[in-house]
């Protein structure tokens, strides 16, 4: 216990001195400095960052119970992450830098118009104190205690025990996102990351060497045999198309998911916030790709362990309650405890960047969205890192309040709060993507699509359809399903409109400013890398498909 408490706190110390050294000196008194780095980060912080901030403690449980349940399918995910880092890296990073802005809701005002600009950003902020952020340290706090029953260690209640680790959480990631700005949490993000895919590896490598010598007294390889032999349903990544959630139909692996995965990759704020902090157009393109390619690994820590569990529970008599419990139990059991601390640490540095990454962006919208356009004009860079160093505070406060009362939610109820994020994040890649696509639209387009978006898509979430309603089986229709036909059809709204304006009014075409805000200049090997990254997304599906190691669990797969 000892020395699992002093790695833990070594490795937690060793990213914040890391982190400290390097950005000792760093300008934080102007806004570019302080929000975005100086624009002066390279490809392989971005990447690091990039991957942290999608990553967090949820979503390594989350996952990987999953496919303990259900198999192999949701590794959809993690693969398809890779396609969107390419359209990231080669269609919007360039643009993103051309108009030289700091918000997504920025470039949304440049393209349409302030009131658009100031509705977005007050949604994105609402629902990410309310909603966003609660569920990232309530879950991270969660996860925490599972794995390591910091409850049982100090002796105190479940529900204190996550309020103990919201605090932590909270604290912790305030002093990176608040007092270091977005450089100190992109360095944390890239020592974290290094540690994540060591501790994170290690697991199903851990796993499978367990599962073979309980099964024959052999190792890895014999884990591996055992696995393919008689699992080898569970290893397919290709569900039905009438499959429910958690599953991810084999039809919407490429559409209806590929289209949320532009609005994660594309237009989410905390992960275009790295990219807007590239030194030049060459490293953001390197940062995207680069993270491109770790995503294509991200099934073998955060899919492929829950099988392994599967496997390893049933030898050796394991029961658990619930899929949330597999990954803990797994890790409980495999990984020794001479290195447990530095998974708690790796563990822990993981939560602390979705938060902070969160937290940062935030604090970045509401003062260059909100307070210098509408509050304060004549505010000039030092007031306005000093405002947002004061709400990053409060909003850090807000959300530490919120978070621990989610214990007291049902997990259905948690699940439909954190399924209203979608509410306003794709209508977000509608209007930027289409603001992009279509040169004479109207003002007031994107605020017919984000009202056209709630309607619609808040009532797939309300009325929860069935398949037999199509002929098909009782299962709820997959909410990708709903994407996927969606956001076709807000682009295609958004055609006609532009349409319609430019034949109708004689509206002039928008044309992007290069306002000269870093080199252009392309990364050289750029094309190559997205080919190559395709084709590893491509081997990797049918390594684990009827093609590879897996077979069909159904009679009907199609």
């Amino acid at each position: 216990m000892a020395w699992t408490l002093i790695s833990f706190v070594g490795f937690t110390i060793l990213v914040a001195v890391i982190s400290y050294l390097k950005t000792k000196g760093d300008d934080q008194t102007s806004a570019e400095g302080y929000f975005l780095a100086g624009r002066g980060l390279p490809g392989f912080v971005i990447a690091g960052s990039l991957l942290l901030t999608n990553l967090s403690g949820e979503q390594l449980v989350g996952s990987n119970g999953q496919t303990w349940l259900v198999g192999m399918s949701p590794m959809a995910f993690e693969i398809v992450a890779a396609p969107c880092c390419i359209m990231l890296a080669l269609f919007a990073a360039p643009r993103y830098l051309k108009s030289g802005i700091t918000t997504i809701p920025q470039l949304i005002g440049i393209r349409y118009d302030r009131s658009t600009k100031l509705c977005f950003s007050i949604l994105y902020i609402v629902l990410a104190l309310v909603v966003q952020i609660p569920v990232v340290l309530y879950s991270g706090s969660l996860v925490f205690e599972n794995i390591f029953g910091l409850s049982g260690l100090l002796g105190i209640t479940k529900f204190q025990a996550v309020i103990i680790l919201c605090i932590a959480i909270s604290v912790i990631g305030s002093i990176y996102a608040i007092f270091g700005g977005l450089k100190a949490v992109a360095v944390s993000d890239t020592v974290n990351g290094i540690g994540l895919l060591i501790g994170g590896l290690m697991i199903p490598f851990l796993g499978l060497y367990t599962l073979g010598k309980t099964a024959n007294g052999g190792g890895i390889i014999e884990g591996w045999s055992y696995l393919v032999t008689n699992y080898s349903d569970k290893l397919n990544s290709l569900a039905p198309a009438q499959s429910s959630a958690p599953e991810v139909p084999w039809t919407v692996v490429f559409t209806g998911l590929l289209f949320l995965g532009f609005q994660s990759w594309c237009t989410n704020q905390s992960y275009i916030q790295r990219v807007l902090a590239a030194k030049n157009l060459k490293e953001a393109q390197k940062g995207a790709l680069y993270c491109a390619a770790l995503k294509i690994l991200g099934f073998m820590y955060l899919c492929l362990p829950g099988v392994i569990a599967l496997a390893l529970f049933n030898l050796n008599g394991t029961e658990i309650s619930m899929m949330d419990d597999a990954y803990p139990q797994l890790v409980s059991q495999v990984v020794p405890w001479p290195i447990m601390g530095f998974f708690a640490a790796v563990m822990f540095g993981a939560i602390l960047s979705s938060f902070n990454s969160v937290l940062n962006s935030i604090n970045t919208m509401f003062v260059m969205d909100i307070y210098r356009p509408f509050v304060n004009k004549e505010a000039d860079d030092l007031k306005c890192v000093k405002v947002g160093k004061k709400v990053g505070v409060i909003f850090a406060v807000i959300t530490t309040c919120v978070g621990p009362m989610l214990y007291y939610f049902p997990a259905g109820l948690k699940t439909f709060l954190d399924s209203l994020v979608m509410l306003a994040a794709l209508p977000v890649l509608s209007a930027v993507f289409g603001g992009f696509f279509f040169k004479y639209l109207p003002k007031y387009t994107a605020k017919v699509i984000l009202v056209f978006h709630i309607v619609f898509y808040g009532g797939f979430l309300l009325i929860s359809p069935s398949y037999s309603l199509l002929g098909g089986g009782d299962g709820t229709i997959h909410y990708l399903y709903a994407v996927l036909i969606l956001w076709p059809i807000e682009l295609l709204i958004m055609f006609l409109l532009s349409r319609h304006n430019k034949v109708k009014n004689g509206a002039q075409a928008w044309v992007q400013e290069d306002v000269g805000a870093v080199d252009m200049t392309p990364w050289k090997y750029r094309k190559i890398a997205a080919i190559i990254i395709l084709i590893l997304v491509a081997l990797v599906y049918i390594a684990f498909s009827p093609l590879g190691v897996g077979t069909w669990a159904y009679s009907q797969p199609w």
